[in-house]
């Protein structure tokens, strides 16, 4: 059975990455990228579904678990009745390594000597595939369809009812280094590694990237894990940033709410550009705008929400069967469907994105400046239309408030480019769109009797998405209608101080059965709220306890289930790692303004 969530860490080398369980057991890794097959799927099954577990034979007493730096490589410390064993775990960085992945394992003797047992279950396919495994020469391979898995053991191995299992032991002070690696089954294997195998070199690599941040502020520690978890769900080739490492793992324990993040959204898009140009990371931001721009290129009325890695449109949703799903919640599902949906805010993303892009210098008036002008094109008229909403509902289309929203910030955004930067465009009458965008919002998307910005128009129902009305400028916090609306999401849509995304209790609406956890992004906006109102020390409160809902290692998912105590939802989550970087430079410099008596207003708004 898998472990809770809360009890992985993540390793990856900025191709693909793998969920490492406090356990020693690597239950999840898909190769050669992150929306590759799976080869070991013990997360959405069990054992039998492929997972390399290395672990002692006696009972665990005591783990410990920490990443060495400010890097993605991760070691775990076992205390037994025998002794002390360490488990480092890495996946070479390109630079480190050759032409295909690999994951690397190092185990330690701290004291005594500890008896040890490898297992590895290889089931290519999603854990559907059993390979043929032999020897070559002394190294393990294994091989089915179009995957090839190659072990280099330092202790004898054999097999064991479809596992290759080695028991062994190791002294205090002894090391012993075992190397997997994936490659196409037509290729010849990778070369036996050569020298010393060391973290050395990818533990370097992580930290000369880590000393790039510029952020100084509070809270600094959680800062930097979430930008080193947006550098590891980073696609190296591309640029492209996927919303999480997983698929399916479940909204609700035992729901149907499991869907595939091994995606970019373009919904995503903004919030990540400022996260990473406001802490030093230029590179990384520019490399996600050129595949931005390159995905959404093309007729604006085809734009996707989402994309895999390398910009492909095509994401079928399929369900696997044979997959029980993660502590039973079925369906698992690879693919999503709701990159068929039609939604209005990320043509606003879009926009948005290119502001920030000329306003950080990255970008001038070429292609990418004529493709927001054929979006804005297309937008004069669509914004009109209903869609599916920012959550990708499977319900009927509405006129959402927060879509209407993004449709006005893509023509105040473009408008402020000419204003600002002196591009060319119709600036009169795309200001004359942007006002009467607004005025719409403020008079169908404002619902008097229930004190609040609603879900869309003419809904009583609440939605937290218009928490996001300050951060892109629409209104400031301070409005009373956004201080109306958030004390009544305090109020209704929160679940033990933490925010739900929307009301799951109409299928009519929501169009599945069942609920879900609290929303982690939606409570650092409110956090955001709270501090641009001027209410700084419970803004301060709920945000200290949000970074306490972090696992040990600092990774949190997408959501939170107050009741149980733990985190719900794919992992590690990039919206939740995005909220805590913005949102940590939100609160810092409220509270710096509070202290100066100054204006306080979202840093990252126009």
């Amino acid at each position: 059975m898998a472990l809770p969530i809360e009890g992985y860490g993540v390793i990856g080398d900025t191709h693909t990455a793998a969920l490492v369980g406090r356990d020693g057991s690597i239950d999840w890794l898909c190769a050669p990228r992150f929306d590759s097959a799976a080869c070991f799927a013990a997360v959405l099954g069990d054992e039998r579904h492929g997972r390399w577990k290395l672990a002692p034979v006696a009972p665990v007493r005591a783990t410990r678990r920490r990443y060495c730096g400010d890097s993605l490589v991760l070691e775990t410390e076992l205390d037994t009745d025998e002794g002390t064993v360490r488990l480092t775990d890495w996946m070479p960085v390109p630079e480190a390594r050759g032409d295909h992945p690999e994951v690397r394992r190092l185990v330690e003797g701290v004291q005594g000597r500890v008896s040890m047992r490898m297992e590895l279950v290889i089931c290519f396919d999603y854990g559907s595939l059993v390979p043929r495994v032999q020897d070559l020469d002394g190294v393990l391979a294994a091989m089915g369809g179009p995957d090839a898995l190659f072990l280099w053991s330092p202790v004898p191995t054999h097999g064991e009812r479809l596992t290759t299992v080695a028991d062994f032991s190791v002294d205090e002070g002894e090391r012993l280094p075992f190397v997997l690696a994936w490659q196409p089954s037509h290729l010849e294997p990778p070369p036996r590694p050569a020298g010393p195998i060391t973290f050395d070199e990818t533990r370097r690599w992580w930290e000369d990237w880590a000393g790039a941040c510029t952020y100084t502020g509070p809270w600094r520690d959680a800062v930097m894990r979430s930008l080193l978890t947006l550098k590891a769900l980073t696609y190296a080739p591309t640029g492209g940033i996927v919303a999480a490492v997983t698929t399916s793992l479940p909204e609700e324990i035992g729901g149907v709410r499991n869907w595939d993040y091994r995606f970019c959204w373009l919904r995503d898009a903004t919030l990540t550009l400022y996260s990473l140009v406001a802490t030093g990371y230029g590179h990384e931001a520019v490399s996600w705008w050129y595949w931005l721009l390159r995905a959404a290129a093309g007729d604006p009325a085809q734009v996707q929400i989402m994309y895999g890695p390398a910009g492909e449109r095509r994401l079928t949703e399929l369900e696997l069967p044979w997959l029980p799903g993660y502590e039973g919640s079925a369906p698992v599902r690879v693919g999503n469907a709701a990159s068929d949906q039609y939604q209005l805010d990320v043509y606003g993303e879009i926009a948005d994105a290119m502001y920030l892009a000329v306003e950080a210098g990255f970008d001038d008036e070429g292609p990418g400046w004529a493709e927001v002008m054929e979006v804005l094109e297309f937008l004069e008229h669509a914004w009109r239309e209903p869609d599916e909403g920012i959550w990708e509902i499977r319900g009927p289309r509405q006129h959402f408030t927060h879509s209407k929203v993004m449709a006005w910030v893509a023509m105040d955004r473009v408008v402020k480019i000419i204003e600002q930067y002196g591009l060319t465009g119709p600036v009169d009458r795309w200001r004359a769109v942007r006002d009467e965008i607004r005025a719409e919002v403020l008079a169908k998307g404002w619902n008097a009797d229930r004190r609040a910005f609603t879900q869309f128009y003419g809904s009583d129902r609440l939605d937290a998405s218009v928490l996001l009305l300050p951060a892109v400028g629409f209104l400031p916090a301070t409005d009373e209608r956004m201080r109306a609306t958030v004390d009544t999401i305090q109020r209704e849509l929160c679940h033990d101080g933490l925010v739900l995304r929307y009301q799951t209790d109409d299928a009519n609406v929501d169009g599945l059965p069942g609920s879900e956890g609290v929303f982690l992004a939606c409570s650092f906006w409110l956090v955001d709220d709270l501090a641009l109102m001027g209410r700084t020390t419970e803004a301060r409160a709920l945000f200290e306890r949000l970074l306490s809902l972090r696992n040990d290692v600092g990774l949190l998912s997408e959501e939170y289930d107050p009741e149980a105590g733990r985190l719900l939802g794919n992992f590690p989550q990039a919206f939740s790692h995005v909220a805590i970087v913005n949102t940590a430079r939100v609160l810092s410099a409220c509270e710096a303004a509070t202290t100066a008596g100054d204006r306080l207003r979202a840093p990252h708004s126009p």
